[in-house]
């Protein structure tokens, strides 16, 4: 089994914040031919940042195969692969406890291995689920949904599978 960091990504939030990020130019932006009202908001830093990173990326997102469509290239990130989430009201979709719907789907995805799951909805709830159900290191990393990925965001998780790196599995 792989021992390589995975990094789930969600899109809307972490990579288009709900707010224009600074430095955007003021006024409405050309319409996208793509049709998505605030994939203008995307930075294509974010791309270099995150291949950066010695980790595998992971879409998490509900955008599935569209994230590969029309994030990625704007990104400049290859085709990545996704995290397929069910489509009904199963075990994996329910909330109880304030557990968000993708947190078991992505534990079982992890398959042990070490991830960071970014994402702007993680709650505690969350990582206490994670701590008890997963048998790797896990960093479930809150991004401000209003800015997206910071640089701050990236050099702590940079700094997480730094160490990670470095210390025998758990």
């Amino acid at each position: 089994m792989s021992r390589e960091p995975l990094i789930f990504l969600d899109v809307d939030g972490p990579l288009i914040p709900f707010r224009e990020r600074p430095g955007a130019p003021p006024g409405p932006p050309a319409p996208d031919p793509s049709g998505h009202p605030l994939i203008h908001r995307l930075d294509p830093e974010d791309g270099r940042r995150l291949l950066a990173l010695d980790a595998r990326l992971v879409w998490a997102t509900t955008w599935m195969d569209t994230a590969n469509e029309l994030v990625a290239p704007r990104l400049g990130l290859p085709d990545l692969p996704v995290v397929p989430f069910p489509d009904d009201d199963g075990d994996d979709r329910i909330r109880g406890g304030g557990l968000h719907w993708k947190t078991m789907t992505l534990t079982r995805s992890a398959g042990g291995r070490p991830f960071v799951w970014l994402d702007d909805e993680i709650t505690g709830a969350d990582r206490r689920w994670v701590d008890g159900h997963h048998p790797g290191r896990a960093l479930l990393h809150r991004v401000d949904p209003f800015t997206g990925l910071t640089d701050a965001d990236l050099t702590l998780v940079g700094h997480w599978l730094s160490q990670v790196a470095a210390d025998p599995p758990r």
